[in-house]
């Protein structure tokens, strides 16, 4: 069974076994690996029951095309949906972003964090001027560019326009923040719609083959116009896109408040923007990234425990997870079938096919031999190393690498 998980993660060998080995051993052999790739393979089988295919003999090709085919289907239904919603909540165009942005700010979950402020990022902005990016939108002085556009319009102007020695400029002027720089508010959902921001936005969506920016230390999202011509399935991987990166922003927050008190904040907050913090403890020979920390936390909320866990530094409900797959079934109920899958896939020679990854597969028209699986391995994954941090040893392996003054608190949990 261990060989389902290594090879549907390319894991090296013969290191990913060791690792595992390291972890049961350290548990009194619990045999977590087999049992979860049992589950796996169990729930896989009940997902191709309702795609109407037979477990016993279903090829994997046949299982990519009918995903292919549910996603297709599921994705016109959200397509309509949020059509309606944008035609009924927002404005007469029936325009799906605007439905996007509609029901993502009316889903019942906290939308605080904790993030730059405008006034910090403006002044910050004013230290680089974005020259390219205030032509590209008809601006003849910064003043004017800080007057009529938001601070996080410019700057999604700018990272789209300036090229990367500019990004690395900002990203070092984040060195110089503190915590007085930052400030608890909603997240910002943004959605410049001006002539000439969809002259710039339909360069960059056909070059990246997506329409979200996510601004983790800012708070905020920026929904770029889809193209007329978009194909099949950009609606779905578009809004789960969205899903994740509110995840990550909700995740990068929680782990600023917890540094505040660091002398080497403004790195944090630049590790924060390039990339994602990770802590130092390994598990399986890797860095643990910190939004894993979030989702153990955020199930230890949900069950009614781990309310001191960071107290008084966070809120209980800053400790939020939403798998992404459960809430796409609340805004469409079509999305159903593909609550709890993220994990789930079967093994074609030695190559995974991901049920998760279909979105993606289907809008770029990916043929089997060509398929995509990453979002498959990395939930994979994070669930297996969630599965071990459930185990006392390993969690307080973990949180002992935190700041000291947390780790005493996280051991009692």
């Amino acid at each position: 069974m261990t060989r389902f998980l290594s090879e549907s993660l390319q894991a090296p060998e013969p290191f990913f076994r060791q690792g595992l080995r390291r972890l049961e051993a350290a548990n009194g052999n619990p045999n977590t690996d087999i049992r979860f790739s049992t589950e796996i393979l169990h729930a896989t089988q009940a997902k191709l029951k309702q795609l109407g295919l037979d477990p016993r003999d279903t090829t994997a090709e046949e299982l990519y095309h009918a995903l292919q085919q549910r996603i297709k289907a599921d994705d016109a239904r959200l397509t309509r949906t949020l059509r309606t919603r944008a035609a009924t909540h927002v404005s007469a165009e029936a325009d799906v972003v605007a439905g996007m942005i509609h029901v993502l700010k009316e889903l019942p979950d906290s939308k605080r964090c904790f993030a730059l402020k405008p006034s910090s990022l403006k002044a910050i902005i004013k230290q680089l001027p974005p020259k390219k990016a205030m032509k590209r939108l008809g601006y003849r002085s910064l003043d004017s560019f800080l007057k009529h556009e938001t601070p996080v319009s410019v700057l999604a102007a700018a990272w789209l326009s300036e090229g990367s020695q500019w990004r690395q400029r900002l990203l070092e002027r984040y060195k110089h923040l503190g915590p007085g720089d930052f400030e608890d508010r909603s997240i910002i959902m943004a959605r410049p719609d001006s002539t000439r921001w969809r002259e710039l936005a339909e360069s960059t969506v056909n070059q990246a083959r997506h329409n979200i920016l996510s601004f983790r230390e800012l708070g905020a999202l920026v929904f770029l116009p889809l193209p007329g011509d978009a194909p099949g399935g950009s609606t779905t991987a578009s809004l789960a896109l969205a899903l994740h990166e509110l995840n990550e922003i909700r995740a990068s927050s929680t782990f600023l408040k917890l540094c505040q008190v660091r002398p080497d904040f403004g790195e944090l907050v630049q590790t924060v923007a390039a990339d994602e913090p990770n802590l130092n403890s390994q598990i399986l020979d890797q860095p643990v990234p910190w939004h894993l920390i979030q989702r153990y936390y955020a199930q230890l909320a949900d069950r009614g425990r781990g309310e001191a866990a960071f107290e008084p530094h966070l809120r209980l409900e800053d400790m939020i997870w939403h798998p992404i797959e459960q809430t796409l079934s609340a805004i469409e109920p079509s999305f159903d079938f593909w609550r709890e899958s993220a994990h789930l896939g079967l093994l074609h020679d030695r190559q995974p096919v991901s049920l998760v990854d279909a979105a993606l597969n289907y809008c770029n028209q990916l043929p089997f031999e060509r398929r995509v699986v990453n979002y498959f391995q990395r939930s994979l994954w994070h669930e297996l190393l969630l599965r071990y941090l459930r185990h006392e040893s390993v969690e307080q392996t973990v949180t002992s690498q935190l700041e000291p003054q947390f780790a005493e608190e996280f051991a009692e949990i």
